[in-house]
């Protein structure tokens, strides 16, 4: 380990766009990386240039966490390896295509991924940055996570449930050393686009590029924000929306129904 490291930061969907930008930041802030993606040859390329640069120490797995063998692997890493102090959970796909479309195969990979990747590799590392008192796990969601409308309904759903994942977690690790960062990006330009089927995307005016995105979620962990949205520029608004959310929550405990939901006495042909 070189030097003055704040530790190794494991990055997943490491070779392009958002994940290669994270490897870049965190490298020239000092962390050493392990680089986890499927195309090596990427991997090795990215890695070159970050040694060259930076001076970290940068190790690559090529990996298809749709693979429970190769997951399993960077599970076990997580779970045994003290040098690693940061978990970046970048890797996903998206979809733009409707559920008429009828590819239920491709949106099973998509939960594989986008989810149960995710958990997993949260569920490794979180025990063993609670047994050494600190570490930071980055989980990257979706602004649709909340404007579910706005893609595929899975891929929706997925990001929602990441950002629903990331509140939990920072309840259970609450004082316990352990930060929880959930990042919703909006349109970001990156492959992203190609492989959802939208590429036009990636031109568009309100299409952000990952180095922006990149540089905005670190100044938000920086500022110890737990939930960060580069593209909204009012963050009162997350701050009201977020707090009538919580304040919904007594409203639902109820033995008895609703009056709305009472029995009129008459039957509706």
């Amino acid at each position: 380990m070189t030097a003055s490291t704040k530790g190794f930061a494991l990055i997943t969907g490491a070779s392009a766009g958002i994940g290669a930008i994270y490897a870049d930041r965190l490298a020239k802030r000092g962390y050493d990386l392990i680089l986890v993606a499927r195309n090596q040859a990427r991997l090795n390329a990215l890695a070159d240039r970050l040694t060259n640069e930076t001076g970290r120490s940068i190790e690559t797995i090529a990996a298809d966490l749709n693979d429970k063998a190769a997951l399993a692997k960077i599970e076990s890493l997580l779970r045994d390896d003290p040098r690693i102090t940061m978990l970046v959970n970048n890797a996903g796909v998206g979809s733009v295509a409707s559920i008429l479309d009828g590819q239920v195969d491709s949106m099973e990979a998509m939960i594989d991924l986008n989810i149960t990747a995710l958990t997993r590799l949260t569920y490794a590392v979180a025990p063993a940055f609670v047994a050494r008192g600190a570490g930071t796990i980055v989980n990257i969601s979706s602004v649709v996570g909340i404007a579910v409308e706005l893609l595929n309904g899975v891929y929706s759903a997925s990001k929602s449930y990441v950002l629903s994942f990331g509140h939990a977690l920072q309840r259970d690790l609450a004082g316990k050393g352990v930060r929880v960062q959930t990042v919703l990006p909006a349109a970001t330009a990156t492959e992203f686009w190609d492989v959802a089927g939208y590429a036009k995307q990636k031109e568009a005016a309100s299409t952000m590029t990952a180095d922006d995105l990149v540089d905005a979620a670190l100044v938000g962990l920086d500022q110890g924000e737990l939930v960060t949205i580069p593209t909204l520029h009012d963050g009162g608004d997350w701050t009201q929306w977020e707090a009538q959310r919580r304040a919904l929550a007594p409203s639902f405990a109820n033995a008895k129904a609703a009056p709305r939901y009472a029995q009129s006495g008459s039957i509706v042909e």
